[in-house]
């Protein structure tokens, strides 16, 4: 591969991943590095072999990242859910560093559930789908339960349609 054909391949590459978000950040980066492997050892399944170990890695990271970013809203929501009463609503809101994974919207807490194991609360949450007036709002129900003197996300398939299965 000449370095014409390689320049335009890491140029694919790069706008592929800009254009389609995190979800390709991976293959893009397995793409370039097996390209520019394959071109300078001349031997195309080298290229292969390194292209597949980054896009692991790097899916692996961004992966590791995002969780990070969506524990930051569940425990900021589940912290909100543990000073509300029932029958009451809050306002939440995540601004995080990198803007990946803010989000705002209420939480309304519904129900408390005190037993011998735990004190937990049953809660809806909205996620804003942005700041403009009229913007798109969804509603979720989860679960947080008390764990020494923080509240916790307690629960998982009622919020995967939010985040995933990246809980």
């Amino acid at each position: 591969m000449n370095a014409r054909m390689m320049l335009v391949a890491l140029a694919c590459a790069g706008t592929s991943a800009v254009l389609s978000g995190c979800s390709s950040i991976g293959a893009a980066s397995g793409a370039v590095a097996g390209v520019a492997t394959g071109t300078f050892t001349g031997n195309p399944a080298v290229g292969i072999g390194v292209g597949i170990a980054v896009q692991s890695a790097t899916d692996e990271a961004v992966n590791r990242y995002m969780r990070v970013m969506h524990r930051d809203q569940q425990d900021a929501i589940a912290m909100l859910v543990g000073e509300t009463p029932v029958g009451a609503s809050q306002p939440w809101r995540v601004d995080h560093r990198l803007p990946v994974e803010n989000g705002h919207g209420e939480v309304r807490v519904t129900r408390e559930i005190r037993n011998a194991l735990a004190v937990c609360k049953e809660f809806a949450f909205s996620l804003v789908d942005g700041d403009k007036p009229g913007a798109k709002v969804d509603w979720f129900t989860a679960s947080a339960c008390q764990q020494g003197g923080r509240w916790k996300w307690a629960s998982a398939e009622p919020a995967v349609d939010r985040w995933g299965t990246l809980q």
